[in-house]
């Protein structure tokens, strides 16, 4: 039997490792631009360091495991770990910053377990967890958005600042450095006062800009299939759903689920990191619990942790149950009852 060629508007699904990985780098473009344009040169400096940091990474562990080099650095995953990382750390970082997260991203947690596809952590929140446990001080330096903050740094003043640590003229980092929305917001909180009323968009409203640009690139993903909804959509749920029951609770300490939503990296975690296809849950009733628990665990630690934005942690702990995950939701065999494979088929 033949099957009638398929022709446009038809979408074809990215076809390899190479392919996917491209539609992704395609994807993270706006909510890059957004953030240089939103916070400065320096997010353009920690690309680019992390990227090629990683990269050299990736070569140097394949030659020493006397591993094929080509196709594991031409499959574009690696740019995308380095990419991701950067996209997290704070745009006034030192240059060693970036540096030291993609090569620890790529040597421990990724090579050392045997390269992709083996790898049992999503490599970009293993590096950016490191840093912000060993470097706590560095992981704070957010520059101010946009007016009289980072973002007013030229190209050649922020290489300065990164490079050398050196401000332009008399310029103090205090008057550049400004606290992120959850660092405003865990700051009242653990003071004892009272968040009622507090509002996103009260010197926050350019983290809504900047989720609405990976919002777009995430869009894409979905078009292309690089991603499917699941992961993202059940993850939003389960961040608008504890937030809310918190916020219900007690308004005065707990932030609204709207600033939980666009306040820190949910959307650029539930479309960007959680989708990893290695270290996310494979069956589809598993990432649809898989997503919800991060987001779940994300509002738990930003409410009762002690870092303001947990989403890395909620991924790296979801990645630990995905093994128990997937055996619990795979689709029984046609034809026959229960799970496929654990002994159950037939009664």
């Amino acid at each position: 039997m033949k099957f009638p060629v398929q022709t446009s508007p038809h979408v074809e699904a990215p076809s390899s490792v190479a392919d996917v990985m491209t539609v992704v780098l395609w994807a993270l473009v706006p909510g890059t631009v957004a953030a240089i344009w939103l916070l400065g040169w320096g997010v353009l400096f920690n690309v680019a360091l992390a990227v090629g940091a990683a990269w050299l990474a990736e070569a140097l562990m394949l030659w020493l495991r006397a591993r094929p080099s080509k196709p594991a650095l031409t499959d574009r995953s690696v740019l995308i770990t380095g990419w991701i990382l950067a996209l997290c750390l704070p745009n006034l970082a030192p240059w060693w910053l970036p540096v030291v997260g993609a090569v620890f991203a790529v040597v421990v947690a990724k090579q050392l377990y045997g390269g992709i596809g083996y790898n049992l952590f999503n490599p970009a929140m293993v590096g950016y967890v490191v840093l912000l446990v060993s470097f706590p001080e560095a992981m704070t330096r957010w520059g101010a958005p946009v007016e009289g903050g980072a973002a007013s740094l030229s190209l050649a003043e922020a290489a300065q600042w990164t490079f050398l640590g050196v401000l332009p003229g008399a310029t103090a980092f205090d008057a550049l450095s400004q606290a992120t929305p959850l660092d405003q917001w865990r700051m009242v909180v653990t003071q004892g006062g009272d968040i009622t009323g507090a509002s996103i968009w009260q010197g926050g409203a350019w983290s809504v800009w900047l989720n609405l640009a990976f919002l777009a690139g995430g869009a894409w993903m979905l078009y292309r299939g690089a991603i499917r909804w699941h992961i993202p959509v059940a993850m939003v749920a389960g961040v608008l759903l504890t937030a809310g029951l918190l916020w219900g609770i007690d308004p005065e300490r707990f932030a609204d689920p709207l600033f939980h939503l666009v306040g820190g990296g949910v959307i650029f975690g539930a479309l960007f990191v959680a989708t990893d296809p290695v270290t996310a849950s494979t069956t589809p009733r598993g990432r649809l619990v898989f997503g919800f628990g991060i987001g779940v665990l994300a509002v738990l630690i930003r409410s009762f942790g002690n870092y303001p934005d947990g989403v890395a942690f909620a991924i790296l702990l979801m990645n630990l149950a995905v093994p128990l995950i997937d055996y619990y939701t795979q689709p029984p065999v046609f034809g026959r009852k229960g799970r496929s494979g654990n002994g159950t088929e037939g009664r």
